[in-house]
């Protein structure tokens, strides 16, 4: 079967000069990709491509119309012309099969035929964004990350991926914390408006930078994806109508664990929309310098993140060092103090060369966190590197490394269980050498490209 042909349908003409919405019988007979792909005979490619064209300012749900388009009385009968090189989002132009829209993404553009936006707006977790993004054009997909400068350091550049970070570019110049906050708040509705109108089949957001605002600003013309990697984030967990509007917007919310599934269940999200993607790991091979007694305390230091608590346990064992490396957060001088000679501070943001250093050097890494994350990059670094650790039992963070066997885990707030978790590992040859195999298991296993290909499939699911 070939595909039919279709005519041009005129555009009728308010007495203002303006095209009227089409009617719905108008929007029946007007050209659809539907007629240029065919269970019985596949694809005919310039039917196809005459019903894209034809078809960008009728079909439902389409996409803007492409740069060039010339909107005409049918009385002039002048033929509207089009630009070849841009072609509107074929994903919802017309209602067809999931299979027909894939295979007709394909077609036009290869490459596994899926454009996606990666969207990071706050520029939280840079390694994240470019890790996922990389691995995702491997398999195939058009991926464009929009961002903003990460101000802290230097960040991965973009291999086989396109990258854009220029989002509130005014407030990421300015030092002192008010005032970037303050232009970063006028900056704010530009960077919606940028992620809103972006041209592709999916926008996967990573961050929302302003729930409050985000709740009732936030709309995209693509199926919007959310990874919730902090569930609820801490400083905004008690607004709950905001978050509920927020994941109504999303037509899927990716988390890193079963137990992030269930909270975001009990928290009213439909099981319908939540998707469970494990956290990859961030893999390296840091040369081994560790002396067999040193305990790493890894990542940007926060209140949640427990530091207090691994001092503690670290001074209970006996002949145990323990190693602090991160950017800190909170006031350090009593803690110091009180841990003396018994801990080692490499304080500041990090670059990836010492991070390395500093995972060669330890033994075991510990993660006394208290609040209810998804999942822990530093505990992903730290197994990536082959490192094990001892973790609190919150959010995702047990449950990764009981999957695995990859260390041990600890009641939340258990200090003396802390204490002989780490006293374990480090004293006990066997016991260690069981933790570093699991850790070897989880590197193996939670790869990037595993990650990718479930992300592509779930993007199958909307777009």
């Amino acid at each position: 079967m070939t595909a039919r042909t279709v005519a041009r349908s005129s555009r009728t003409l308010s007495k203002y000069g303006m095209p009227l919405r089409p009617s719905v019988k108008s929007r029946s007979s007007a050209p659809c990709m539907a007629s240029a792909v065919t269970r019985e005979s596949g694809p005919n490619v310039p039917a196809l491509r005459y019903a894209i064209r034809s078809s960008a300012g009728n079909c439902s749900r389409a996409s803007a119309k492409p740069v060039g388009t010339s909107s005409v009385p049918a009385s002039s009968g002048a033929t509207p012309s089009f630009c070849t090189k841009t072609v509107p989002n074929v994903a919802h132009s017309c209602r067809l099969p999931l299979r027909e829209r894939r295979d007709t993404r394909r077609l036009l553009y290869g490459r596994g035929g899926m454009r996606v936006v990666i969207a990071d707006p706050p520029a939280y977790t840079p390694p994240y964004d470019h890790a996922l993004s990389e691995a995702l054009s491997r398999l195939g997909a058009d991926v464009h990350l929009l961002t903003s400068r990460f101000r802290y350091g230097a960040v991965p550049s973009a291999t086989g991926y396109t990258i854009d970070d220029s989002l509130y570019r005014l407030s990421t110049g300015i030092g002192r914390t008010r005032p970037r906050l303050a232009v970063k708040a006028l900056e704010h509705p530009l960077a919606l408006t940028r992620l809103g109108l972006s041209s592709c089949d999916v926008v996967h957001l990573q961050w929302v930078a302003s729930p409050d605002a985000d709740a009732w600003l936030l709309r995209t013309r693509a199926p919007l994806v959310f990874t919730a990697h902090d569930l609820l984030p801490r400083r905004t967990a008690h607004h709950t109508h905001t978050w509920s509007r927020l994941f109504h917007r999303f037509d899927r919310i990716v988390v890193h664990s079963q137990s992030g599934r269930r909270t975001l269940a009990a928290f009213g999200v439909p099981e319908e929309k939540l998707r469970v993607i494990p956290h990859p790991v961030f893999r390296s091979d840091p040369s081994r310098t560790d002396d067999g007694r040193t305990v790493l305390a890894l990542g940007v230091i926060r209140p949640y993140k427990g530091l207090p608590d691994a001092v503690e346990a670290v001074l209970a064992v006996a002949g145990a060092q323990l190693l602090v490396a991160g950017d800190a957060r909170i006031p350090l001088d009593g803690l110091r103090a009180a841990a003396g000679s018994r801990a080692e501070w490499r304080l500041g943001y990090l670059s990836e060369t010492e991070i390395e250093v500093a995972l060669g050097a330890a033994t075991i890494a510990a993660f006394p966190y208290s609040a209810e994350i998804d999942q822990s990059g530093a505990l992903l670094q730290a197994l990536g590197a082959g490192v094990p650790a001892v973790v609190y039992d919150v959010g995702g963070l047990g449950e990764i490394v009981g999957t695995f066997g990859a260390g041990c885990v600890v009641p939340p707030g258990d200090v003396a269980g802390l204490s002989a978790a780490i006293r374990l590992l480090l004293r006990d040859p066997d016991e260690l050498a069981q933790a570093r195999a699991g850790a070897a298991r989880a590197r193996d296993a939670l790869t990037w490209d595993k990650a990718a290909a479930a992300h592509l499939a779930l993007y199958e699911e909307v777009a």
